[in-house]
């Protein structure tokens, strides 16, 4: 047993806890002189002091009889920092995903064409954006036929070429009246990769084609007016 080893860690201990010789010695009932001894390693504390040394630094007994800290609590130690250290990574980049992914902006989609009148937003924000279309009605010259087939969908104009971005749902096996079938008609496009900012005005458009008993069609291309440019 190494008694300036000893000394020098109850000094190590001491000023990492800023407390003076005589602060230390206050608080275990000795002279600050007892304290100087102990940190030369001219004298050692009795072992009912180390016991209560090693309890109130939470260092253990047999680091203080070898003068250092152990291998394994200084590993111990440095894995708890590295966990700690991760762990608050993780709430930050937690934090900023669920505060950069909900932090939307919302403009209005509105036909601009004569026959139909519809309402959607767009909401969106720099990662996606989300289209909802949930009013559409028909306002055109009157028109009573009974389709067989009626087909919606949403789509993206890109110079010539045009992206499906999605379709509406309906019964193949029911006839309806165009009017009756908008009725039910709706748009939800969650998490669509593009951007707003890259949206071009009119750029989307819905086409409406109806098929009725006697195989004539009818076909309407609705721009959809974005209102002003995302940001």
């Amino acid at each position: 047993m190494d008694q300036e080893k000893i000394g020098k860690f109850v000094k190590e201990i001491r000023k990492k806890n800023n407390l003076t010789q005589k602060e230390l010695a206050d608080k275990y009932n000795v002279t600050y002189q007892a304290v100087s001894k102990w940190e030369t390693g001219k004298n050692m504390p009795d072992t009912a002091l180390i016991k209560q040394m090693s309890k109130d630094f939470n260092i253990s007994i047999d680091d203080i009889f070898d003068g250092e800290y152990s291998k394994k609590n200084t590993n111990r130690k440095n894995i708890y920092i590295i966990s700690i250290t991760l762990i608050i990574i993780t709430i930050i980049i937690i934090l900023y995903l669920y505060k950069h992914n909900n932090s939307f902006e919302f403009k209005t989609l509105k036909s601009s064409c004569d026959n139909f009148n519809i309402s959607g937003i767009i909401s969106y924000n720099d990662l996606k954006s989300s289209i909802y279309i949930s009013d559409i009605t028909y306002c055109g010259p009157d028109d009573q036929t009974i389709y067989d087939n009626i087909t919606c969908t949403l789509y993206e104009k890109n110079n010539d070429s045009s992206k499906i971005i999605d379709t509406c749902d309906y019964d193949k096996n029911s006839k309806t009246t165009l009017e009756d079938f908008l009725k039910d008609v709706s748009f939800t496009v969650d998490n669509y990769q593009k951007i707003c900012k890259k949206y071009k005005q009119d750029s989307l458009y819905l086409e409406i084609q109806g098929t009725d008993e006697n195989e004539k069609t009818i076909s309407y291309k609705i721009p959809l007016k974005l209102e002003n440019d995302c940001e």
